[in-house]
């Protein structure tokens, strides 16, 4: 198996359901004309996302602590692929129930996410793109930033 693929695939994949979120967005602030009335969790997934991009810029051009272990000198933690599929992933599991309204759908697509999230920290290290370091600092970005997508969209998903 080439897990460098698997993870590229995995990151594509994700970049292609926040695509699709964006899409939503962007039509319900035409159709709404009104970015204010957007869906609140749509909106809110802005924050996370431009925290990504900060800490992208911050430990890949300032502050390097890891070099991959390929030896190709780039800065690897955090792992850009894990950091950036599980976010997206994670803000798409609280933010689902208020569209798909099929818990059996939820719970398989909840799965299919989680499993390429695995199959994206598995293929970073094992393709020797990443420490396992780095796809832990990924995950623990991940999770954080995740925490403050919840706590601003919360209210809004909890009226559902």
């Amino acid at each position: 198996m080439q897990w460098e693929k698997v993870s590229d695939i995995s990151l594509i994949t994700s970049l292609i359901v926040l695509a699709v979120f964006a899409g939503l967005g962007l039509y319900q602030w035409i159709t709404r004309k009104s970015l204010k009335k957007v869906d609140h969790p749509l909106l809110a997934m802005i924050v996370p996302l431009v925290l990504m991009v900060a800490v992208y810029i911050i430990f890949g051009r300032f502050i390097i602590l890891a070099t991959r272990p390929n030896g190709s000198g780039e800065s690897s933690f955090p792992s850009t692929h894990t950091m950036v599929v599980t976010t997206i992933f994670f803000m798409v599991m609280i933010a689902l129930p208020r569209y798909v309204h099929s818990k059996a759908l939820r719970i398989i697509l909840d799965f299919v996410m989680l499993m390429l999230i695995s199959l994206t920290a598995a293929g970073r290290v094992f393709s020797n793109m990443h420490h396992l370091t780095d796809v832990l600092g990924a995950l623990g970005f991940s999770i954080v930033f995740t925490g403050i997508y919840y706590l601003i969209s919360k209210e809004d998903t909890e009226d559902e």
